[in-house]
């Protein structure tokens, strides 16, 4: 009688569960709700929703463990990522990768067949855009990674949307362009916090390459343009007054942190809440948009 031995990683489950950033994965997912439910007037297809929300999520999963692969070295050389399963030798990068890839193509499977060809496709290009053309290439390339690869982070309202409709319009472009703009303040502040992590890791982050100052400065210009750009969905009446009220208000918290982060005689005091608070700032601002679109 034959037994079935598993691979040592299988009972490593938590380190499995590490690599797919699971707080990153539950905004992104978040995001793409609030394109699902932006989408249409009535309470849309729960089965939809439900295979469109496993599909986005495993497809972000698969990528998140994908970066933890392609980046192991240089998270074992940052006090931020030196724990991480790879560089703690807690999994095989092999193990790893037959993972993210099972992750990917279940995902491309439950999109294909449950939600429809087209937001298989977005996902799978957003996939693709970030383990692959951000991670693998635009990351050791230019400090501008994070403003050309925000563009596969930006994707998920639209992926929401899309599996709602099966087209892409204006409004789920307009709300993936707010996440895009909100990228590089957000990233920014913490690559000042962590400036000397990237430079041991040599990867040329903005402040890694053209100092902290000018990296404050960034992130103050980009707050700035993100302000605008969140009151785009009122001008264009895709929503009212409550989410105007609420983007605004989260915007003047933006700038106080961004300023106040600019101002600072201390380059890092300010980085991190800065940071911080750019994750409750989306957070919000998708919520205000559901709440004036049932309410308002």
């Amino acid at each position: 009688m034959t037994t079935l031995t598993l691979p040592h990683e299988a009972g490593h489950w938590r380190a499995f569960l590490a690599l797919c950033k699971l707080k990153v994965v539950a905004l992104i997912v978040f995001t793409a709700w609030v394109g699902m439910l932006l989408a249409v007037p009535h309470v849309p297809s729960l089965w939809t929703v439900f295979c469109a929300t496993l599909g986005i999520g495993l497809a972000a999963a698969s990528a998140a463990a994908i970066n933890h692969v392609v980046d192991q070295k240089a998270d074992a050389l940052m006090r931020r990522t030196a724990r991480r399963p790879l560089p703690q030798g807690e999994l095989r990068p092999q193990a790893a990768l037959q993972f993210a890839l099972s992750l990917g193509g279940i995902a491309m499977l439950i999109l294909f067949t449950q939600v429809n060809a087209l937001t298989a496709w977005l996902t799978f290009a957003s996939l693709i855009g970030y383990a692959v053309v951000y991670t693998m290439w635009l990351k050791r390339l230019t400090p501008q990674n994070i403003v050309i690869g925000g563009v596969a982070g930006a994707a998920p309202p639209l992926l929401g949307w899309v599996a709602m409709t099966g087209s892409v319009t204006a409004e789920p472009l307009l709300l993936s362009l707010i996440i895009y703009t909100w990228t590089p303040p957000h990233f920014w502040a913490l690559a000042i916090h962590r400036q000397q992590d990237y430079a041991n890791a040599g990867i040329p982050m903005l402040p890694v390459t053209h100092g902290i100052d000018f990296t404050r400065l960034q992130v103050l210009l980009y707050t700035i343009l993100l302000i605008v750009v969140s009151v785009l969905p009122f001008l264009i009446q895709m929503s009212g007054f409550i989410y105007l009220c609420g983007a605004l208000s989260l915007g003047c918290g933006f700038l106080y942190f961004a300023l106040r982060l600019y101002c600072s005689a201390d380059n890092r005091q300010f980085a991190m809440p800065t940071f911080v608070y750019s994750i409750y700032y989306l957070m919000s601002m998708f919520a205000f948009l559901l709440l004036d679109h049932y309410v308002g």
